[in-house]
């Protein structure tokens, strides 16, 4: 086996050096979390990674507070409403324009890829969902966003790259378009898919401002708006004091909000892991063809 030269060696251990310590910069704040949110009485200037003390009272009193509960389950409806519809419109958009024989689809989509660096601003955007009467609605939150183009563009490259004959097959046999895209296309494109989904449920579950700006009703804010107001206004202004001490223990604001931000953050960690296979492929075969 040959040898690698010196400056190979010294390459990739630079690059394995690199890797490991962004990979410590990334992880460590989400342990640092962790261990927070089950520490009895640990706070923000401890920096160690081991809690004096193990205990679920701050996910306790997380769990039992209806503003966190009740934001949860909205951001679950949001999250998995939006992808559907998302998803659904995504492919129902590039499946067409990766088709030669569409009529004028350089046009669709430069037309569509135009919008994706001008945009109308904020304030018209605004405007425009309340004159629809989308405000304080779960649609003022999926509508307005509701094809991304950069998505879109990567699922159309992913329909480019599949063959013609398998079309041309099902149409001989008398399938007509929509039998075509959902029977045989659909089935054979779960990469891109799987990876549309994962960016949009991502960018759903995380989304906030849009929430702030359209729900102007409290009780409809998503987890995400609830978090802000916990870590930004302190958890006395959004979980009631008498919930956060009724085991008779004093509630501490750190570990409160390390909770919190567990308890916003793990549902969409544990998804990650069931999309990554079809993740990495679908991103290389979209990317290629346009």
């Amino acid at each position: 086996m040959k040898r690698e030269p010196l400056s190979e060696r010294i390459f990739h251990s630079a690059n394995l050096i690199i890797l490991a310590l962004l990979g410590a910069a990334t992880l460590y704040p989400f342990l640092f979390m962790l261990k927070l949110s089950f520490s009895g009485g640990g706070s923000m200037a401890d920096l160690s990674l081991i809690p004096d003390e193990i205990t679920l009272s701050n996910y306790a009193k997380v769990l039992t507070n209806s503003s966190v509960t009740d934001g949860f389950v909205r951001t679950l409806i949001r999250t998995g409403l939006a992808t559907t519809v998302t998803v659904l419109a995504c492919i129902l958009t590039a499946y067409p324009l990766a088709k030669v024989y569409f009529p004028n689809r350089n046009f669709w989509t430069a037309f569509i890829v135009f919008t994706m660096f001008f945009s109308g601003g904020m304030i018209p955007m605004y405007l425009l969902v309340k004159n629809l009467g989308l405000m304080n609605s779960i649609w003022a939150l999926i509508i307005p966003g509701l094809i991304p183009t950069f998505s879109m563009i990567i699922a159309r490259n992913f329909f480019m790259s599949l063959p013609e004959s398998l079309e041309e097959s099902a149409r001989i046999d008398g399938a007509n378009e929509f039998r075509i895209l959902f029977s045989i296309v659909v089935p054979i494109s779960m990469p891109i898919i799987a990876t549309l989904i994962l960016w949009t449920a991502v960018g759903h579950w995380n989304a906030w401002f849009d929430s702030l700006i359209y729900i102007t009703d409290p009780k409809k804010q998503v987890l995400q708006v609830v978090l802000r107001r916990i870590v930004l206004e302190g958890t006395q202004e959004v979980i009631d004091s008498s919930s956060l001490a009724a085991d008779g223990t004093t509630a501490n604001p750190d570990t409160i909000k390390a909770a919190t931000v567990m308890v916003a953050t793990l549902p969409i960690v544990c998804f990650y892991p069931f999309l990554q296979k079809y993740f990495v492929k679908g991103m290389l075969v979209g990317s290629l063809k346009g």
